[in-house]
């Protein structure tokens, strides 16, 4: 079933997650590069469509469904700090008096791969969804869900043993 969901265009994936209209895309990727033992920033890009917004991560209101990132792991790496841009606090013609926490346009999301010095070293492929929902200036639509997939490398760490010194003082006496 994987397969199927994260094959093609953003958008193709978007609508084989949750049919309709497709608000979200997602900008593919680099391959992430990770020593063994060690973490990489990775950042995650995503462009709403034009006349559109998305609840921010941190919604003013209990009702409103947060922006999230979620992954499915492979092997022993971790995604960790995952940090959301603040979101933009706009008013809408359906409440000029209640401002919203929304992103619109390019959104970028911040995050650490960790790789354990146990992991082993190669190629991995991480797939996750982001969750959202989108609305434009008179309504919102039902909550989606837009697969991701992206790549890491493990690669074999190079931690060197520290030379044991002399027991011998540097200083002379």
């Amino acid at each position: 079933m994987w397969a199927v969901l994260f094959g093609g265009t953003p958008q193709a994936q978007e609508s084989a997650a949750s049919g309709g209209h497709s608000y979200v895309s997602f900008v593919p990727l680099d391959t992430v590069t990770v020593a063994q033992g060690h973490k990489a920033p990775v950042t995650f890009t995503f462009r709403v469509e034009k006349s559109y917004h998305i609840n921010s991560n941190k919604p003013l209101t209990e009702e409103l469904i947060p922006t999230q990132l979620h992954f499915s792991l492979p092997g022993e790496i971790a995604i960790g700090k995952v940090e959301y841009p603040a979101g933009i606090l706009t008013s809408f013609p359906f409440d000029v008096t209640q401002k919203l926490s929304v992103y619109s346009g390019e959104v970028t999301i911040h995050a650490m791969v960790l790789a354990p010095q146990e992991a082993q070293a190669g190629p991995l492929t991480v797939h996750g969804e982001l969750r959202y929902q989108a609305c434009d200036n008179n309504a919102c639509y039902p909550p989606k869900k837009l697969p991701i997939s992206f790549n890491i490398k493990i690669s074999a760490s190079s931690v060197r043993k520290r030379a044991r010194g002399n027991a011998q003082s540097p200083h002379i006496h």
